[in-house]
């Protein structure tokens, strides 16, 4: 680890209890990420394509759930502004669809409420049904992206405004579901400059413009190539993009996280950009959301990244927002992704858990 690190471990510890203080909210696409357990011994007589033999079910929150699930889980208090797919019933009452009640459960096991999470019976709520059998075996997704009516999201932005004056952040995860359009994410800014609250987003690349001024961008690779339009195949070509990410959206950082690469952060303050390796951990799918491995143990590597981003996205926004510097911000959200990559599917970091990960670094 680097020697700023190593200066930053006892504020970072210092800092995990004042979580507890940081109330933040998220705003974004919601699913929920579904979980079908099963064995496999055979193949299908009517395709080269495994049986499984069905044993249990779960779900857990997915898209700004996630991020939502991760903030709660350090102690932040959370609000979700958000939208679930419903259906009408007789005299004109409008409930929510079967995955919609499923999915505030699981806010609802979170300890987050979900009285500002909208119902709208033009849409099915987003559902990512993950068939694993020691293995992934498909994913199937059931969605629709149409946007929001007018009515709707003008309810959505004057709930989340009656919240602004109290909040000390605003995350907004867009996955392209529709809930996020370029004229809602204009606004949220607009307000949050305002009321000067910081903004952190974890933007879609169908959207080049629309979060200009935003305090920090946290995109990966992949929507980073997708943003500068070229590859990015070494430290040059990231350094580079990540200068022009800086400019196209007029924010103050840029996070770009690259995997088993670890993230760079770029500062537009700052004339060198931060190298932070990967940490990670290696676990079996018969894991998920469980902790990862012992940590004891040496030869780690990432197995299922599900989830990271949002996580990168939850811890880097908290820190901020209780006071961490932009490095430290983007310490501490590293060694978070490296234990939540260490457990299968959409997970969760505990203060405990990153407390020890904190503890482990050799100093």
């Amino acid at each position: 680890m680097t020697t700023d690190l190593l200066r930053a471990l006892p504020r970072l510890k210092r800092l995990i209890p004042a979580f507890r203080k940081v109330r933040v909210a998220v705003v974004g696409d919601l699913m929920l990420d579904r979980y079908v357990w099963g064995e496999a011994h055979r193949l299908s007589p009517e395709a080269d394509v495994p049986i499984v033999d069905f044993i249990s079910q779960s779900d857990r929150l997915g898209g700004a759930g996630n991020v939502a699930a991760n903030l709660a889980e350090l102690g932040a208090r959370v609000e979700i502004f958000g939208c679930v797919g419903g259906k009408k019933f007789g005299g004109g009452k409008i409930g929510d669809d079967p995955a919609a009640a499923d999915f505030r459960g699981c806010l609802r096991s979170a300890g987050i409420s979900d009285r500002t999470v909208l119902t709208d019976p033009r849409r099915i709520t987003t559902i990512k049904t993950r068939i694993i059998a020691r293995q992934q075996i498909v994913r199937v997704d059931r969605e629709r992206r149409d946007s929001l009516s007018p009515d709707l999201e003008e309810k959505l932005f004057r709930s989340l405004l009656g919240s602004l004056k109290a909040l000390d952040a605003v995350l907004v995860s867009d996955y392209n579901k529709g809930l996020v359009t370029d004229a809602l994410a204009e606004r949220v800014l607009h307000a949050c400059h305002k009321w000067k609250v910081p903004i952190f987003v974890k933007p879609n690349p169908s959207r080049f413009l629309a979060y200009r001024g935003a305090s920090a961008i946290i995109c990966n690779k992949k929507e980073a190539e997708v943003y500068v339009g070229r590859s990015l195949n070494d430290e040059k070509e990231i350094e580079e993009a990540g200068r022009a990410l800086l400019a196209q959206f007029g924010s103050a950082a840029v996070v770009i996280t690259l995997g088993k690469l670890g993230m760079r952060v770029f500062e537009e303050s700052s004339p060198r950009h931060l190298n932070i390796p990967a940490t990670s951990f290696e676990v079996t799918y018969a894991r998920v959301g469980q902790r990862g491995v012992d940590r004891k143990s040496s030869g780690r590597q990432v197995f299922d990244v599900t989830g990271a981003g949002d996580t990168v996205l939850s811890v880097f926004s908290l820190a901020m927002a209780a006071g961490a510097s932009l490095p430290e911000s983007a310490y501490l959200a590293n060694i978070a992704a490296g234990v939540v990559v260490g457990k299968l599917g959409t997970a969760s970091v505990s203060p405990a858990e990153l407390t020890a990960a904190l503890d482990e670094i050799p100093t």
